[in-house]
């Protein structure tokens, strides 16, 4: 069975290449969301094993969807990955995630290696 994967982004263009990217080459089922003040309505519907959320959107941005979503008992429970163009990948070492708390950040433009990685160390947690 694939695993859901929901991306929210602002930035059409983005989201349709890491779908195409991750349906191309894992076993994913992607939904997209362009309208941050869509994306609670998106996520309730779709039920993703995991949200990969733009940080920086017009509307609602990543933090507004995120502390929404912990408010949620049905929806707190699905992993985040935070992505953002703020945090470049210079500013840290090769194959590295950036933590903020318990939150990853992936820096963008996305590393494709380094999100299937991530999202399988996600979805290995989440089946045990």
């Amino acid at each position: 069975m694939a695993h859901k994967i929901l991306l929210i982004d602002d930035e059409a263009g983005f989201t349709q290449l890491l779908k195409m990217n991750l349906e191309r080459i894992g076993d994913y089922e992607v939904e997209m969301e362009n309208d941050s003040l869509k994306a609670l309505a998106t996520i309730r519907r779709f039920q993703p094993d995991v949200i990969l959320l733009d940080v920086v959107m017009p509307g609602l941005d990543g933090g507004d969807i995120q502390a929404r979503l912990q408010d949620d008992s049905k929806l707190s429970s699905i992993p985040i990955v935070m992505l953002t163009a703020l945090v470049d990948s210079t500013e840290l070492s090769e194959g590295a995630v950036a933590q903020a708390g318990s939150q990853m950040i992936l820096p963008k433009p996305v590393d494709l290696q380094l999100l299937l990685r991530v999202l399988g160390e996600i979805l290995s947690k989440a089946e045990e």
